[in-house]
């Protein structure tokens, strides 16, 4: 459940410590500057809260509302927003490969790769070239090439496999 800080409250009804407030109600409307006590009582008749919105402002700002309504929403907003930030960080996760790659260590990262692609992640697969294997890439464009065509069913090559110094990478995405 998420919580937000008591920093991050608003004052209301007996919390508020200043003279005058601009009252607003409950529909918007501008009721008027109005003494304290006046505005307290303006919200109890209407069985709802007095907010202190702005008190830097002259006069200071005080809303007639169902606060706990208003933190209730804030929250959801604040989760929603949270939840789409999560959507758009979608993580790339990376898988070692070798030129001398086993059938069973092969087929383990496809299956762990599968499952990501499908929850949205990008993969990159590289393969870090020892000693006189540098002679030899074409191998591990091979073992990435097969790779990648192992999991055309749910993704899709974005970058073409390129060598990097002693590395040869390349990003496959999931399909629309």
């Amino acid at each position: 459940m998420l919580f937000i800080a008591k920093t991050d409250e608003l004052p209301i009804n007996d919390q508020i410590k200043v003279a005058e407030v601009m009252v607003i109600g409950p529909n918007g409307e501008k009721m008027g500057v109005k003494r304290l006590e006046d505005a307290k009582t303006l919200a109890t008749y209407a069985g709802l809260d007095l907010v202190l919105m702005s008190e830097n402002s002259v006069p200071a700002v005080a809303k007639i509302m169902d606060y706990n309504k208003y933190r209730y929403e804030r929250q959801k907003k604040l989760k929603e927003a949270q939840k789409k930030q999560r959507e758009s960080n979608k993580e790339v996760k990376e898988y070692r490969l070798s030129v001398t790659i086993d059938v069973h260590d092969f087929e383990t990262r496809k299956r762990n790769a599968t499952e990501y692609l499908k929850k949205g992640h990008k993969i990159k697969a590289f393969i870090k070239f020892k000693g006189r294997q540098m002679a030899h890439t074409d191998l591990g464009k091979d073992v990435l090439m097969r790779f990648a065509d192992s999991l055309s069913d749910i993704g899709q090559i974005e970058v073409e496999p390129k060598i990097e110094g002693r590395q040869m990478s390349l990003l496959i995405a999931p399909k629309k």
